[in-house]
């Protein structure tokens, strides 16, 4: 309960601090939601379904802000120049120049935040705020169980593919790899974990579901900008989570030397290295974790 009065207090002064309880945002005639979607669209044009993602808005509310800002002349809503299905927003002449002045009254606040305050405390909230920020993003993160046929999932395990390749001394050969085919990341075979964040997939694990045998994570990997968010741990959590559900007594997995952070996230959940248990070439280190059943 101490907790939850912290966070409201926490937000009620933030939100009076930098203005949000005003109609008019920054003195521009418009409110916030208005002015952080004319940020967001930037240079453009940027797909509508992926702007309410990032904003995490309502499909109505955000209309409503787009009808707002085209009646201003400051965004032109259209069908996309590759799907005509998909609505597309991009700004104006004038909308590029409310932005620049966004920028600098935005910049102006901000100094105004700091100005009061001596050189060791905006060093303090400074720091603070780096921290709160890496917090509440880890808390946006949403992680579910996705088609492994998908977009989503293609770019996660294409993404995964190209980064062994650069990293491992001798590249990465998928087709060298023991595959992890789409069946067999389909439950009840398996399945594949996406995480997103603001819609857009920055983490991916696999988890196959072997009869009779322990469970196995492939293809655990996170975007380098997603990093320090714990969401990597957290997607290993789930994983295991899935498999403690399915009836797996123990969970198995295998990792290269050359991945030193994957290797101390493993043993840091508990995992133990064990005799090597299948004939993956690029395997360096093979773990087991025995799971709890409650």
């Amino acid at each position: 309960m101490a907790a939850t009065q912290h966070v409201r207090s926490f937000n009620r002064t933030v939100t009076q601090r930098i203005g949000v309880l005003q109609d008019e945002y920054l003195a521009r005639g418009r409110p916030l939601g208005a002015s952080r979607v004319l940020w967001e669209v930037g240079e453009g044009p940027v797909d509508v379904r992926l702007l309410r993602a990032r904003l995490d808005l309502d499909s109505g509310y955000l209309s409503r802000l787009l009808r707002a800002l085209e009646g201003e002349g400051l965004v032109v809503v259209e069908p996309g120049a590759a799907d005509g299905r998909v609505r597309t927003v991009r700004l104006t002449d004038a909308g590029r120049a409310e932005r620049a002045v966004l920028d600098r009254e935005s910049d102006a606040l901000a100094d105004s935040l700091l100005a009061p305050l001596g050189a060791a405390q905006r060093e303090r909230l400074v720091a603070a705020m780096a921290t709160v920020e890496r917090l509440l993003t880890a808390g946006l993160v949403r992680v579910a169980v996705e088609d492994p046929r998908s977009a989503a999932a293609r770019f996660c395990l294409d993404a995964y593919a190209a980064e062994l390749d650069a990293t491992f001394a001798g590249g990465f050969d998928p087709a060298r790899s023991r595959p992890v085919d789409p069946a067999a990341l389909t439950p009840p075979a398996g399945l594949l974990l996406i995480a997103r964040l603001h819609g857009e997939p920055v983490a991916s694990g696999a988890l196959r579901l072997p009869p009779g045998e322990p469970a196995e994570i492939k293809r655990l990997w996170v975007a380098p900008h997603a990093r320090g968010l714990g969401v990597g741990r957290r997607v290993l959590a789930e994983l295991e989570a899935h498999a403690r559900r399915a009836g797996a007594d123990a969970v198995r997995l295998d990792t290269n030397r050359a991945l030193r952070a994957a290797t101390a996230l493993y043993r840091s959940s508990g995992y133990v290295e064990v005799a090597p248990f299948n004939d993956e070439p690029y395997a360096d280190h093979w773990f087991e974790k025995r799971l709890a059943h409650g």
